[in-house]
């Protein structure tokens, strides 16, 4: 059975698959350790489901997840039990697959350019272990792993593009001095290619996403209702709508959202100017990731140049899967 290939953006807030017929999967990176402790009444939706990974249980799904936003989150079981729910939703359960994934830029990147060459090979080994689902269901085993930086994933995206006549390199896209903005869940990546080399000067990574929102929103919420927890859940549907449900009622918090996302928005400005400047010498200024849909009316007219892509919070899952199609050497290829 040949393998599947498979773009694999495996983030702090959202796990986004690029599958080779064209489908864009997302899941919510969201699980906890231990087993879920749930029944489901008579024909219930399953909406949350139990998965093994070196004898640690996880649940994803439905549940109140335990944070990601930790250094060790990209080699951890709790990424590999989403990842492997990622896989399930996408219908790759039995499948072998060959996956390219990726790193922040300043995971991926050493300040002088070079690559950090173990904690690549940590991420690159982290996903070929074995995750079972409890319930039987036949896992989705990845074979061949291979690790790029996350934003420069976007610009492959970028340059390579795909039609009934095959593929292309677009010569002007290129050799173009281009910047890419992905502002993701826990960090915000800015990488500038010039003639297919990355300038490193002008690249790196922020530590704020959004993630950040969210953290904000909880806070408000449990000060302005003395409340000591919130659920992730309830803080999800209060950023996405304006409101949140307690105490058997809906109250107005789109203040604090509002407040969140303005605070977001000021850091991220200042610091992709002080790594950009104007941006006068570049050909595009390419904003791609989650957070560019969640503040897209917030991110307009930044720069003179800027331009947002097709879909962007899958842009980094496009050209994950691209680089492996047409870059990468696999086992098949070698």
């Amino acid at each position: 059975m040949n393998p599947v290939n498979i773009g694999l953006d495996d983030g702090y807030a959202f796990t986004k698959l690029a599958l080779p017929d064209g489908r864009l999967v997302a899941i919510p990176s969201r699980a906890r350790l231990g087993r879920a402790n749930v029944t489901w009444i008579d024909n219930a939706e399953q909406r949350i489901f139990e998965y093994e990974t070196e004898d640690q249980s996880f649940a994803v799904g439905e549940v109140d997840g335990e944070p990601t936003y930790f250094d060790a989150y990209p080699f951890s079981g709790l990424n590999r039990a989403i990842v492997q729910h990622g896989l399930q939703q996408a219908g790759l359960g039995g499948q072998s697959l060959h996956a390219v994934s990726g790193l922040p830029v300043s995971s991926f990147y050493l300040k002088d350019g070079s690559r950090r060459e173990k904690t690549v090979a940590k991420k690159r080994n982290s996903l070929t272990r074995a995750v079972h689902p409890i319930d039987g269901r036949m896992p989705a085993a990845i074979a061949f792993h291979d690790v790029i930086p996350e934003a420069l994933a976007a610009w492959y995206d970028h340059v390579i593009t795909e039609s009934g006549d095959g593929v292309q390199l677009a010569s002007e896209r290129l050799h173009a001095p281009v910047a890419v903005v992905d502002i993701g869940g826990r960090t915000t990546d800015v990488v500038v290619v010039a003639d297919q080399a990355v300038q490193h000067g002008a690249s790196g990574s922020l530590r704020c996403g959004l993630l950040d929102v969210k953290r904000e929103v909880t806070e408000g919420i449990r000060s302005r209702f003395d409340m000591e927890v919130v659920s992730e859940r309830a803080v999800e549907a209060a950023v996405q709508r304006g409101r949140v449900r307690l105490f058997g009622k809906d109250h107005d918090v789109a203040d604090l959202v509002k407040t969140a996302q303005r605070q977001l928005v000021e850091r991220l400005l200042a610091e992709t100017q002080r790594q950009l400047g104007r941006g006068a010498e570049l050909e595009h200024i390419l904003f791609v990731g989650g957070g560019t849909v969640a503040l897209a009316a917030h991110l307009r007219d930044w720069f003179p140049n800027q331009a947002v892509a097709d879909h962007p919070a899958f842009a980094n899952a496009r050209g994950m899967l691209k680089y492996l199609r047409y870059v990468c050497e696999t086992p098949h290829d070698a």
